[in-house]
C-alpha cells in the first residue's frame, strides 16, 4: 500500500494523506519522495486549486524516521539530497492547507510549516526534539519556525525539544486556527473548497508575492505586488469576477 494516499473530496481539490499508522506517520524516504512527486504534478496542473495536507485523524507526522539515520555518515545524508525533495512543495504553487490531528513533531512540523494554512485540533502538538538525539532541525525548523512565531519562541522550542501545545502554537502564530480534533479535517476541506472556487490566477499570484516579499525589501515586495496586480487585469476571470459582482451572480472562474 502507498505511504502517501491520494484523493479528490471535492471539485478541484486535492488530499495528501500519509498512511504509516505504525510509525505515527514518521517520514522515511519513500513518504518524502512521494509527496514530491504528488507536489509536483498536483502543482503543473490545472484542474486543482487547493491541496489539503494531513497524516489524518490521530497523527499528522511523528518526526524523521530514526531507523533511516542512526547509522548514516555526513556524506550520505547530503547524498540522500533530501532537500530538494523538501524544495519540491515549499515551490508548489498551489495553496497548501495542512490539517494537524495529534503530534507534528520534528520533520512533521517542518512538514506542517511547508503550508500555507494550518489548521490544528486542540489535542495537536508541535515540536523540534531534534536536539534530544544529538542533531538539529535539517528542513527549515530553524529558519521557518523564527519567522513563523519568532526569534524567542524558536529558540526555546529548538533548545529544550520541548512541544508546543496547539492553543500556544495558535496564540503565538505557527497556526492559522484552532479547531476541535473532529473537526480539523472537516474544516480544511471547507477552506480548500472556498479557495478553490476563487480564481486560481489570483490565487496563485496571491501566494507567490506574499512568499517572496517576506525576504524582500519592502520597496521590492511592493512592486512585486504591484507588478502582479496589474498583470492580473490581463486575465478573463478578472472580468468575469468584476462584471458577475455588479450583476450580483455568482462568478464563474477558469484560470485564464
Amino acid at each position: 500500500m502507498s505511504e502517501v494516499l491520494l484523493d479528490h473530496p471535492a471539485p478541484h481539490v486535492a488530499r495528501l494523506t500519509i498512511n504509516r499508522p505504525e510509525a505515527r506517520n514518521a517520514l522515511n524516504q519513500e513518504v518524502r519522495s512521494q509527496l514530491a512527486g504528488h507536489f509536483a504534478s498536483l502543482g503543473s496542473g490545472t484542474d486543482i486549486r487547493a491541496i489539503v495536507l494531513t497524516g489524518g485523524d490521530k497523527y499528522f507526522a511523528a518526526g524523521a524516521d530514526l531507523r533511516a539515520l542512526v547509522d548514516a555518515g555526513a556524506i550520505e545524508i547530503m547524498l540522500r539530497n533530501t532537500h530538494l525533495l523538501w524544495r519540491t512543495i515549499a515551490t508548489c504553487p498551489k495553496p497548501v492547507i495542512a490539517a494537524v490531528n495529534g503530534f507534528a513533531w520534528g520533520g512533521g512540523c517542518e512538514l506542517a510549516m511547508h503550508a500555507d494554512i494550518i489548521v490544528a485540533g486542540e489535542g495537536a502538538s508541535f515540536c523540534q526534539p531534534e536536539v534530544k538525539v544529538g542533531i538539529m532541525p535539517g528542513a527549515g525548523g530553524t529558519q521557518r519556525l523564527a519567522r513563523a512565531v519568532g526569534k524567542f519562541q524558536a529558540m526555546k522550542m529548538a533548545l529544550t525539544g520541548q512541544p508546543l501545545s496547539a492553543r500556544d502554537a495558535f496564540t503565538c502564530g505557527l497556526a492559522s486556527e484552532l479547531v476541535a480534533d473532529d473537526q480539523v479535517q472537516g474544516r480544511a476541506l471547507e477552506l480548500a473548497g472556498q479557495i478553490a472556487a476563487l480564481p486560481p490566477l489570483a490565487v496563485m499570484q496571491i501566494k507567490e508575492v506574499l512568499l517572496a516579499g517576506q525576504d524582500a525589501s519592502l520597496d521590492t515586495a511592493l512592486m512585486l505586488e504591484r507588478k502582479a496586480f496589474q498583470l492580473l487585469f490581463a486575465s478573463r476571470d478578472q472580468k468575469e469576477g468584476m462584471q458577475a459582482f455588479f450583476a450580483k451572480r455568482q462568478a464563474d472562474f477558469q484560470g485564464i
